[in-house]
């Protein structure tokens, strides 16, 4: 047989706010004063700090993969890894029209130097040495225009 007494948890509402260690509660009143508690932890973030906007990307499986893969292997989340490479990496920008034929002009110059090459080990150098010349100079042209 057991005896309860019925009010066995009055003690414990009893127990005034000056008992619990600091942090736990926010305000304690003595009287007709109120006094405020810091309760501790990270201090709120400013406005410029705050990440409020939000972007959506579609990707593929073999982009998405690769994605977390770099961001695993960095030790960092998905979103901090775009972040960092949104401020460090850089985007190369596409070529003009101008730069693509450029390019072109330089592959045909390469055939033209490998026909001088063979020319020059089959005749001799020397027969093949003001054409060279020609081309070199056109390449140099042409390498100074895409660095524009």
């Amino acid at each position: 047989m057991f005896w309860a007494y019925q009010n066995h948890l009055l003690h414990l509402l009893t127990v005034v706010a000056e008992d619990y260690p600091a942090g736990l509660h926010q305000i304690k009143e003595t009287g007709m004063i109120k006094t405020e508690y810091k309760k501790g932890g990270r201090p709120t973030k400013g406005v410029a700090e705050k990440k409020k906007y939000r972007i959506t990307v579609k990707l593929n499986t073999q982009d998405y993969y690769t994605l977390k893969g770099k961001a695993k292997s960095a030790g960092v989340t998905m979103s901090e890894f775009v972040r960092k490479v949104l401020d460090k990496g850089n985007v190369i920008e596409r070529l003009t029209i101008e730069q693509a034929d450029f390019i072109r002009k330089l592959c045909g110059m390469a055939n033209n130097l490998n026909q001088l090459a063979h020319r020059a080990n089959a005749e001799g150098f020397h027969t093949i040495a003001p054409f060279h010349k020609i081309i070199i100079s056109k390449i140099d042209e042409i390498l100074n225009l895409i660095r524009r």
